[in-house]
C-alpha cells in the first residue's frame, strides 16, 4: 500500500516536472517567433517603403507628360484661332477693299446720271417746242382743209364716224359668218377629240375566249375510263352537263364543244374532280356535275359582286349582279363579255364626265347593256330589249334602261346616255385587239405601212406605232440627205394616201442620224 502510495507521487511529480519544462520551451518558442515577425515586418515596411517611392517617381513623370500634351493642344488651339483671326482680318481688309471700290464707282455712275438727267432735261424741252410747232402746223392745215372742202372739223368727223360705223358693222357680220361657218366644219373634229380622248384614258387589254375547251389527261389510259362500258360514262358525263365531250386520236387530250361556257366550265371542272378522284361511273358523274354547278353558280355571284365594286356601282339588285356574274363566260364574236361590258362601263363613264353628263349614271348603263346576252334559257328577244326589260323589272331608272333598250337602235333614244352607251359599245368592239376580224385587219395594216415605207430606197427600219397612227422610218444617213429626208416623208405619205385605207391620219417622221464612234485604249 504505501509502496502504491509513492509511485502514485513520484507519477504525479513527473508529470509536473514535464509540464514545466514544456511551458519553459513555449515561451523560448515564442520569442524566437516574435523576433522572426518584426524581422520580415521590418523587411516588408521597407519593400513597401521601396515601391512606394517607384510608383512616385512613375506618377511625377506621367503628371509632367500629361501637362506637356496639354500645354501642346493648347498651343494648337491658340494657333488656330490666330490662324482664323489673320483670316477674318485678311476678309475684312478686302470688303473694305471692296466697298471703296464701290463707293467709286457710285461715284462714277452718279455723274454719268447727272449728265444723262442735264441731257434728258435739254431733249424734254426740244420736244416741247416741238409738239408746240406740230400743233400749230395742224391747226393751219385743218383750217386750210375746212377752207378748201367747204365743212368744218365736226362735220368731217361725224361724217367719218358714219362710214366707219358701216365698214365695222359688215365686218362684224362678215365675221359672224365666219365664226359660224368654221364651227360647223369643226364640231364634228371636236368630237372626234372628245371620243379619243376618251379612248386614251382607258387601259384595255385583249380578251379573247373560244367555243371548245381542251382537257389535258395525264395518260391515254384515262380516256377509256371516261368513255365507260359501252359509252355510257361519256353519255351520262353529255347528258348531265349538256357539253359535246370527243374523244379522238389527240394524244392525252379530250375536247369539250358547247357555245354555252358556262357549262363547258362546268363539264371542266366535273372532268378534273373526276379523273383526280379516280371514280367515274353514271351516279358519281351525276353527284360531281350537280356539285359543280353549285361551285359555279356561287363562282358567278362572286365575280358580279366584284366587278360592280371595282367599278363602284351600288344599288344593284342581286339578279342583275348574277347576270353580270355571268358575263364572265360568255363570249361575242370573240370578245369576252364582261371584259368587254367593263371597258364600256369605264368609256361611258369618261365621255359623260367630258360632255356634262351624269358619269356614275353612264358607267351604270354601260356595265348594264349587254345583260340580254346571257340569259339561263333560251329566249327570241334581241338582247337589248331583253336587257331592258330586266333592267326595268329590278328597278333600274328609265334613262339607264332606255339607254340599254336603245344601243342597236331597236328602239328610240330619250337621252343622252343612249347615244354615249352606244358609241362606248361601238369603239370596245371596235378598237384593235377587241376581236378576231378586227385584230387580223389591224397587224396586216401595220404591216402594210411597214412595207411601205420598206419600198423606198435609203430605208433601214420602219416601225408603225401609236396604233397604225405614226410611221417611224429610220433612213441610212449616208444614202438620205436632211432635204431628201423631207421629201422622203412627204413621198410616202402620198403612197400611203393612194395605196391603203385607214381611220384617221398617219403621221410620217423619217430619222436620219449620223454617228462619230472612236475607241480609247
Amino acid at each position: 500500500m504505501e509502496n502504491t502510495t509513492l509511485v502514485i507521487i513520484v507519477g504525479i511529480i513527473g508529470i509536473a516536472a514535464g509540464f514545466v519544462i514544456a511551458k519553459v520551451l513555449e515561451k523560448k518558442n515564442a520569442t524566437k517567433m516574435i523576433s522572426g515577425a518584426k524581422k520580415e515586418a521590418q523587411k516588408i515596411l521597407k519593400e513597401a517603403k521601396t515601391e512606394g517611392e517607384s510608383i512616385k517617381k512613375d506618377k511625377i513623370l506621367q503628371a509632367k507628360e500629361k501637362f506637356l500634351e496639354l500645354k501642346a493642344e493648347h498651343e494648337k488651339v491658340i494657333i488656330s484661332k490666330d490662324k482664323k483671326i489673320a483670316e477674318a482680318e485678311k476678309r475684312t481688309r478686302d470688303k473694305e477693299s471692296q466697298v471703296s471700290n464701290e463707293l467709286a464707282k457710285n461715284k462714277k455712275l452718279n455723274a454719268e446720271i447727272d449728265e444723262k438727267n442735264k441731257d434728258y432735261d435739254f431733249r424734254l424741252d426740244f420736244l416741247d417746242k416741238k409738239q408746240a410747232e406740230i400743233e400749230r402746223l395742224h391747226k393751219s392745215q385743218i383750217e386750210q382743209l375746212e377752207v378748201i372742202s367747204g365743212l368744218s372739223a365736226d362735220e368731217a368727223r361725224s361724217q367719218i364716224v358714219e362710214s366707219l360705223k358701216a365698214d365695222a358693222k359688215s365686218d362684224a357680220m362678215a365675221y359672224i359668218q365666219n365664226t359660224l361657218e368654221e364651227a360647223k366644219l369643226t364640231a364634228q373634229q371636236e368630237a372626234k377629240k372628245v371620243i379619243v380622248n376618251t379612248i386614251q384614258r382607258i387601259g384595255t387589254e385583249e380578251a379573247i375566249d373560244n367555243c371548245v375547251s381542251v382537257f389535258n389527261l395525264e395518260s391515254d389510259d384515262v380516256k377509256g375510263r371516261i368513255i365507260g362500258r359501252e359509252g355510257r360514262n361519256i353519255r351520262a358525263l353529255e347528258s348531265a352537263t349538256g357539253v359535246e365531250i370527243i374523244v379522238d386520236d389527240t394524244p392525252e387530250a379530250i375536247i369539250l364543244s358547247c357555245f354555252d361556257s358556262v357549262r363547258r366550265e362546268i363539264a371542266r371542272l366535273s372532268l378534273h374532280r373526276l379523273v383526280t378522284d379516280g371514280r367515274i361511273h353514271p351516279a358519281r358523274i351525276e353527284e360531281v356535275v350537280k356539285k359543280t354547278k353549285k361551285q359555279i353558280e356561287e363562282e358567278i355571284i362572286e365575280v358580279g359582286k366584284r366587278t360592280v365594286i371595282d367599278l363602284g356601282i351600288h344599288g344593284l339588285h342581286p339578279e342583275l349582279i348574277k347576270a353580270v356574274g355571268r358575263m364572265k363566260y360568255r363570249s361575242s364574236y370573240g370578245q369576252n363579255l364582261l371584259q368587254h361590258s367593263r371597258e364600256v362601263a369605264k368609256l361611258c363613264s369618261v365621255m359623260a364626265a367630258e360632255l356634262g353628263v351624269n358619269a356614275k349614271m353612264a358607267k351604270r348603263a354601260g356595265l348594264l347593256h349587254d345583260i340580254g346576252k346571257v340569259p339561263e334559257t333560251e329566249m327570241e328577244t334581241p338582247h337589248a330589249i331583253l336587257g331592258m326589260e330586266w333592267a326595268e323589272k329590278y328597278g333600274e331608272k328609265p334613262d339607264v334602261c332606255n339607254a340599254i333598250g336603245a344601243h342597236h337602235d331597236e328602239i328610240e333614244m330619250k337621252s343622252l346616255l343612249a347615244p354615249i352607251v352606244q358609241v362606248c359599245d361601238a369603239i370596245s368592239g371596235a378598237r384593235p385587239g377587241a376581236r378576231r376580224q378586227v385584230l387580223d385587219s389591224y397587224i396586216q395594216r401595220l404591216k402594210d405601212l411597214e412595207e411601205i415605207a420598206f419600198g423606198f430606197t435609203g430605208v433601214k427600219k420602219a416601225y408603225a406605232i401609236q396604233a397604225g397612227r405614226e410611221l417611224r422610218v429610220i433612213v441610212e444617213s449616208e444614202k438620205v440627205s436632211d432635204d431628201k429626208a423631207s421629201e422622203l416623208s412627204f413621198e410616202i405619205s402620198q403612197k400611203i394616201q393612194t395605196d391603203m385605207t385607214y381611220p384617221g391620219q398617219v403621221k410620217i417622221t423619217v430619222i436620219r442620224e449620223t454617228r462619230a464612234v472612236n475607241i480609247a485604249k
